[in-house]
């Protein structure tokens, strides 16, 4: 297990955006951080800049046992988890009429459930 004296930082749909900007902060500010990306690909550059700190997990929000799972993998490659970033989501844009129950479903998977999952499975070892 890599020493550690920053914070651990678990951060959801950190390839693009807001998500890989605060996975950088939080590098740069010599804290580790675990991506949880979709394609660990699009964040190698993040792991080879910091391969001591940095952990890229794929990661579908939506796959409850994957999330137990991948934050297992976090705690036992850092010693613990101290920061949750429930980053990743899905926005749909069309009116309300048309939006098929499949699509709701899907929404609320990934910006609801996702997240109350990953919390679950996060705060234990907060």
């Amino acid at each position: 297990m890599p020493s550690n004296n920053g914070r651990v930082w678990f951060v959801t749909g950190a390839s693009s955006g807001f998500g890989r900007a605060v996975a950088e902060a939080a590098l740069a500010t010599g804290d580790s951080v675990v991506a949880a990306v979709r394609r660990p690909e699009l964040v190698a550059d993040l792991a080879a800049q910091a391969p001591d700190t940095f952990l890229a997990l794929a990661l579908d929000v939506t796959d409850h046992a994957r999330i137990r799972s991948a934050v297992a993998e976090a705690a036992e490659a850092f010693g613990r988890i101290d920061v949750l970033v429930n980053n990743a989501g899905q926005g749909m844009v069309g009116a309300v009429e048309e939006t098929t129950d499949a699509e709701l479903r899907s929404l609320f998977d990934v910006n609801f459930f996702a997240p109350t999952e990953l919390i679950r499975a996060v705060l234990p070892g907060m």
